[in-house]
């Protein structure tokens, strides 16, 4: 979409210590690197992969929470759902515009994740059963998300941070949303609460792998954090998400599934347990319970797509003719 507009300066670009000392100083400045700009090759690799994969969550989370728009409980609930199914796609459309200003096409970070090199969240891999689900999925997941995405308004590429400035406004409606669900469950006959603590005793830890593994095991972050692409590590936004989410917990009489969970009065903040790493590990490898449902469902769309994105192409190149015609009959 805007890959065309890149120069072709960046291949031919010497890396010298020099240039890279300059670019490294612009950062340090706190300037936004837009999209002609001059940077790195491994600037410019860091983001493509960090924000297709974001891009690629936005679309697959579209699935668990799609699937429950004609079962939510009452017409209120069914126009949010839609409403926030809506704003994902809105979300991934963004972003996939951010990283094609990288000189990547979208049919290449698609292809890429359908062959598996390309991956997404590990979090939409895990199946949602129940109503609760829904709730949970808008308390946690986007709870953990926003976490992760308020700072990445501060990056340093100039096009991705913009487009995070009204994904974080809408994720934060879409907390609140999920926060309310699971507060009226929470709130309700013995059964619904009963429902809404079997779902958070099902999404809790995975939504604290939301954040990646630990930082002694995160290859990618601290060039990230030097770039300012990050600004927070993995283990410091999950230890904010904890500290968050446990009073939220409480708040509404639901239990967080940690024996291990407890104040910490000399840290100021909640020490919790240990997270299963196998199965992080297990998840984003293909082995969640949803894997191969969820590129499968992606598949489908993008092959049943293709005569739309064929004859959106087909009806461009005849406005460009025929715009290149008249001009030539005006002249």
């Amino acid at each position: 979409m805007y890959s065309q507009g890149l120069t072709g300066e960046q291949s031919e670009l010497e890396e010298t210590p020099e240039f890279l000392a300059a670019f490294q100083a612009r950062i340090d400045r706190e300037e936004k690197i837009e999209p002609n700009d001059p940077m790195p090759a491994a600037y410019r690799k860091t983001l493509i992969r960090q924000i297709g994969q974001h891009a690629h969550s936005e679309i697959v989370g579209m699935l668990p929470e799609g699937n429950w728009i004609t079962r939510a409980p009452n017409l209120r609930r069914k126009a949010a759902l839609l409403a926030k199914v809506q704003d994902e796609g809105g979300h991934g459309l963004y972003l996939y515009a951010a990283a094609e200003t990288l000189g990547v096409s979208r049919e290449q970070m698609t292809e890429e994740l359908l062959c598996g090199k390309a991956k997404y969240s590990s979090i939409f891999n895990y199946p949602t059963p129940t109503w609760a689900d829904i709730g949970l999925i808008g308390w946690l997941v986007d709870g953990a998300a926003i976490m992760n995405q308020v700072p990445l308004c501060r990056c340093s590429y100039g096009p991705y941070s913009r487009a995070m400035i009204r994904v974080c406004k809408e994720e934060s409606f879409h907390q609140r949303q999920g926060y309310e669900i699971v507060r009226t469950l929470a709130e309700g006959s013995a059964e619904q609460k009963e429902m809404a603590q079997d779902a958070l005793n099902r999404w809790w830890w995975p939504s604290l792998m939301m954040f990646g593994p630990s930082d002694s095991d995160s290859v990618n972050s601290d060039q990230s954090m030097k770039w300012k692409i990050k600004r927070f590590t993995n283990d410091e936004l999950r230890q904010k998400f904890v500290d968050a989410t446990v009073v939220q917990a409480e708040k509404i009489g639901l239990t967080i599934p940690d024996p291990d969970l407890k104040w910490n009065e000399e840290r100021e903040h909640y020490d919790f347990g240990a997270i299963d790493w196998e199965e992080f590990w297990r998840v984003v490898k293909g082995g969640g319970p949803m894997n191969r449902d969820r590129i499968a469902a992606r598949k489908k769309a993008w092959d049943e797509g293709a005569w739309v994105r064929e004859a959106a192409l087909a009806h461009a190149r005849k406005r460009l003719e025929r715009e290149a015609a008249a001009k030539e009959a005006a002249e």
